[in-house]
């Protein structure tokens, strides 16, 4: 399965092909979700926070899913190596780093002007799902965004930048020569890496503008902390790494809450 004419992949079609599953996947979890939910009108089921998770989880499952069986047709190599997981890149220490990075991160926040209740928080005051709230926001949330992000479009734009990079030669066996040799090749320019991670960062902050009530100064801290991820899967190869690193900057929120809440039995203080 690891055997193959060219290394360069996930490319962006990979990744817009992941998205349309994505789409399908959320579709069908909504689908479930009205069915599960009989009797309940549709707007009410739209709004319910429960069901609004119990739809997210099932959308990133099955589309992982169908991930994991159909990129190993595309790639001729299984969905792990081809995304380039490399679990044993995930050092025990990159979690701390993500603790410190998420600790840092609300200290940043106290001098950032925003609305005296961000969106996010108000499913924080929920205590019938706060532990579920956990669990989607520390392992499930940060495992499908590493995988869309610095799994599938990181390495996409990269590789788009570094084709449009090719020297074009005086002569069409000299250009073929030189596409010959980058799709045999395997690694990035300096230049597609830092302009894939500002690509892919930006992009990552304003998937969560809702959450954060599009506050700019929050949105540029979040792009940063994207860059970091993005540097972590760069440096270690490992979108794992990255995962345990973003898995853990979420933990940090909840183990403020947890302890500001006294074990989240008082949400009402947030």
């Amino acid at each position: 399965m690891e055997s193959g004419p060219t290394s360069r992949i996930p490319n962006l079609l990979h990744f817009f092909f992941f998205l349309a599953l994505t789409v399908v996947s959320f579709v069908l979890s909504e689908i479930a979700l009205l069915a599960l939910a009989h009797g309940t009108s549709v707007e009410a089921s739209l709004k319910d926070q429960r069901l609004q998770l119990f739809v997210n989880v099932l959308t990133y499952v099955i589309a992982l899913s169908a991930a994991f069986l159909l990129m190993p047709l595309f790639w001729n190599r299984s969905f792990s190596v081809g995304l380039k997981w490399n679990f044993a890149k995930a050092s025990p220490w990159l979690g701390l780093g993500g603790l410190v990075l998420g600790f840092a991160a609300q200290g940043v926040t106290v001098f950032i002007p925003h609305p005296k209740e961000l969106p996010i928080e108000e499913m924080f005051h929920n205590p019938a799902i706060i532990w579920f709230l956990v669990v989607f926001a520390v392992v499930i949330g940060p495992l499908f965004e590493e995988v869309v992000f610095r799994g599938f479009l990181l390495p996409g734009i990269a590789i788009a930048i570094d084709w449009l990079r090719i020297p074009r030669g005086a002569t069409d066996f000299e250009t073929v020569e030189n596409l010959h040799a980058w799709r045999e090749s395997t690694g990035y320019s300096s230049v597609a890496l830092i302009v894939s991670s500002l690509i892919t960062s930006a992009l990552f902050a304003a998937i969560h503008g809702p959450q954060l009530g599009y506050t700019v100064p929050a949105l540029a801290l979040l792009m940063g902390v994207s860059l970091v991820l993005c540097f972590v899967r760069i440096r270690t190869d490992s979108v794992a790494a990255s995962t345990v690193v973003h898995g853990c900057y979420n933990l940090s929120v909840f183990l403020t809450l947890f302890v500001s809440t006294s074990g989240f039995r008082h949400l009402d203080k947030i």
